[in-house]
């Protein structure tokens, strides 16, 4: 006897009418539980559909607030949700997609401490996530579970989709190890990203979750694919298991949870003036080291009597929307730094900044190289500068 009512059979008759899933089928979506880490570009889309096929129990892991530059690709948000948190605005829209199923919202920031209280209670989890930290605990997380992992990645044009953690499958470690160093890649804040990749890849995971779930067709277990939105085409990569992977090898060799911001080298590294800093060893250059300052200690440096140099590498109309200039603050975006750097002060601290601190800390590193003597990276960026100085200065 079905459990559907009629509303339900009508909602899902074209799904019910797959071979690959009639009514046996739509039962196990009804009765599965699937997670979603990240409500932004690609949890986006994973979740609609995820609700729109009738899974019945929907996680979603966000604590983040809706931000207007996040309308671009963050389909679940509208523009009178700017300001609200992501959770709330996303429950809202997948209720209204689909008031059947039931939204369980994590407001958190996942870390070592509660990840392995949320994640064994789903059958998949999702990993729409857009930095390394959270997206190697995640995929620790399901395997020390057992839980299979749907990853995705975007950045500027090109997106990934794989299937982790399955039984005997590899995962996101056999792919790459250990993360790439600080600020060597870029968030999609700092290099962008085509609003519509994240529909392909978000709805790419939804398709392999539920394909995980019906246990129909063949999943991403073991692929890696590779899509190149400019060219229209996919690639396919064949990531067998590592045995040697620390985390599901044949012999592993990390048996629990780690300090992922630290494995990533993600960790803050304090408000230390940047004139009493010095050189630091937390952000090493092909020439040299570059010191890092904390937004309020910059503060307290520029209203002293020998204020550093502000640098801004920021594109022009990020600047346009707000700046330091009233600090002194000039603008020389990233790509024409090299040839301006020797009209730099040599004799003052240049503090270098850009939205989120990556840019600004491959500028540094190249005025380190290029002889400066003091040079420092502002921790953070100008949205650090928001959040812990002047709450009023609009960050793009």
């Amino acid at each position: 006897m079905s459990s559907f009512s009629p509303a339900e059979l009508r909602r899902y008759a074209r799904h019910i009418t797959l071979p690959e899933v009639g009514l046996v089928g739509q039962e196990r979506l009804k009765e599965a539980r699937v997670l979603c880490v990240g409500a932004g570009g690609l949890g986006s889309p994973l979740a609609l559909y995820l609700a729109a096929a009738g899974v019945g129990v929907i996680g979603l892991a966000d604590f983040d607030d809706v931000d207007a530059s996040n309308l671009q690709r963050q389909i679940l948000h509208g523009t009178s949700d700017i300001g609200r948190p992501k959770l709330d605005s996303a429950r809202e829209r997948l209720r209204e997609i689909n008031p059947h199923v039931e939204v369980v919202r994590h407001p958190m920031r996942l870390d070592a401490s509660n990840v392995l209280s949320i994640i064994p209670g789903y059958d998949v989890v999702a990993d729409g996530t857009d930095n390394f930290p959270t997206r190697y605990l995640v995929n620790d997380a399901c395997v020390l579970s057992g839980i299979p992992n749907v990853y995705g990645s975007v950045f500027r044009w090109e997106g990934q989709v794989a299937v982790f953690a399955t039984d005997g499958g590899p995962c996101y470690r056999c792919l790459f190890r250990d993360p790439p160093p600080p600020g060597l890649v870029p968030d999609c804040a700092e290099g962008g990203v085509m609003g519509a990749l994240p529909g392909v890849v978000g709805a790419m995971q939804a398709l392999e979750t539920m394909k995980l779930l019906l246990g129909a067709g063949e999943p991403l277990a073991g692929r890696l694919l590779i899509f190149d939105a400019l060219s229209a085409r996919w690639r396919r990569v064949e990531l067998p298991r590592d045995p040697e992977c620390p985390v599901c090898g044949d012999r592993p060799s990390q048996m629990g949870l780690i300090d992922y911001e630290a494995f990533c080298g993600a960790g803050v590294s304090g408000e230390i003036p940047s004139h009493e800093a010095g050189r630091s060893s937390s952000a090493p250059g092909a020439g040299g080291e570059v010191a890092s300052v904390g937004a309020p200690a910059l503060a307290r440096a520029l209203l002293g009597k020998d204020p550093p140099f502000v640098l801004d590498v920021r594109e022009p109309w990020e600047w346009q929307a707000g700046n330091l200039s009233s600090s002194g603050a000039i603008l020389v975006p990233l790509g024409e730094l090299d040839p301006q750097a020797g009209e730099l002060p040599r004799d003052r601290e240049i503090v270098v900044c850009c939205r989120s601190g990556v840019r600004s800390l491959a500028a540094a590193r190249l005025l380190a190289e290029a002889g400066h003597p003091r040079v420092a990276n502002l921790e953070g960026g100008m949205k650090a500068w928001r959040d812990q100085v002047d709450p009023e200065l609009e960050v793009v």
